[in-house]
């Protein structure tokens, strides 16, 4: 099972992504948020299939499409982190941290 922790900046919401894959690689999600939206996304992401998820263009995986219309922050770096999650999962990926640093001069 891969694990992504999320702080996602000033909105304070933190999130808990959980991802197992099968054999066949299709991936099940688990989201503990404290944001509702991203919570409502947990129902809508289940049996994904890794490849299409994570090597598709970007807009076209069912995270973003559930992304889009249920979580109405469009810089929400939670989606990315879901993506980052089955892809571990999945082994197409090594777990590595990523990080964003936001300075404002």
């Amino acid at each position: 099972m891969a694990h992504v922790k999320v702080n996602p900046g000033v909105c304070g919401l933190l999130s808990v992504i959980g991802a197992t894959a099968d054999e066949e690689l299709q991936v099940r999600v688990t989201i503990q948020s404290d944001c509702p939206a991203i919570q409502a996304m947990e129902e809508k992401l289940q049996g994904l299939d890794a490849y299409a998820e994570v090597l598709g263009k970007w807009g076209t995986s069912t995270v973003s499409r559930t992304a889009e219309q249920l979580c109405s922050h469009a810089a929400c770096p939670v989606p990315s982190a879901i993506l980052k999650a089955v892809e571990v999962a999945a082994g197409l990926a090594l777990p590595r941290p990523v990080t964003f640093e936001i300075n404002s001069d």
